[in-house]
């Protein structure tokens, strides 16, 4: 009788440890936040607003969609202030068309393509960095390794979007920056839910397969930058 109820204690201990340490790990999975920030457009205040809205942990995933830079009056100090952020927390950068513009006047040295990206808001960036050269010679880096997309089992991050009858692996450079309407029209057959950037919404545009959250940071005054908390289902946007 006595062995029945020690091998009954020691089984209940073992039951006790098992549920602590099954809490532990829950609330660590449920205290990774996966946190998606869109087109932030040269506007440091927002970017600082959300973000201290967010208040990032060590165990969040921020990805940014990309346009950091043109429009708005501090490209500069928006880069350098992700390089800085990245330090402290797990940061993915995609690449927007308005750096894929950058890089391509630097690939290309041609007129029409340098003449492309001063008009689509070019110009700020460049006074931003004092000069053309100054721009790469102090973020060439960050510039140049640029993701396209980042995907996890139940989202998938682009800038712009997809082409919605093509997989993954079938994807284009241009799709993945540049595309609109065909992307936000049609129903993509992905298995992930797309968090895009790219096409300016007053507010989140929320489809069963997608969702977009650029709320026109930059283009003007009514903008906001919008951050999406995909693990909650939550938008944060800035003052």
């Amino acid at each position: 009788m006595h062995l029945k109820l020690k091998l009954i204690k020691n089984l209940f201990k073992k039951y006790q440890i098992a549920k602590v340490l099954f809490k532990c790990e829950y609330n660590k999975t449920m205290n990774k936040r996966l946190i998606a920030i869109g087109d932030i457009h040269g506007e440091i205040d927002k970017l600082n607003s959300l973000l201290d809205k967010i208040s990032p942990k060590k165990s969040d995933t921020l990805v940014f969609l990309g346009d950091y830079i043109d429009r708005g009056n501090s490209s500069k100090e928006v880069i350098s202030t992700l390089i800085k952020f990245k330090k402290s927390t797990n940061c993915i950068f995609l690449m927007g068309n308005h750096e894929d513009m950058l890089l391509r006047t630097k690939e290309t040295r041609k007129e029409e393509d340098i003449s492309f990206w001063l008009f689509n808001g070019g110009i700020t960036t460049l006074d931003s960095y004092g000069d053309y050269v100054n721009t790469f010679k102090t973020h060439g880096n960050f510039f140049e390794n640029l993701k396209l997309y980042y995907s996890t089992d139940k989202f998938l991050f682009v800038h712009a979007g997809i082409r919605p009858d093509k997989p993954l692996d079938e994807q284009e450079k241009q799709d993945f920056l540049w595309i609109r309407d065909n992307f936000i029209n049609h129903k993509h057959q992905l298995k992930q839910k797309v968090i895009f950037g790219h096409t300016i919404f007053d507010e989140p545009h929320i489809e069963e397969d997608k969702i977009g959250i650029n709320t026109g940071c930059g283009i003007d005054e009514d903008g906001y930058l919008t951050a999406y908390i995909c693990n909650e289902n939550e938008f944060i946007r800035s003052d």
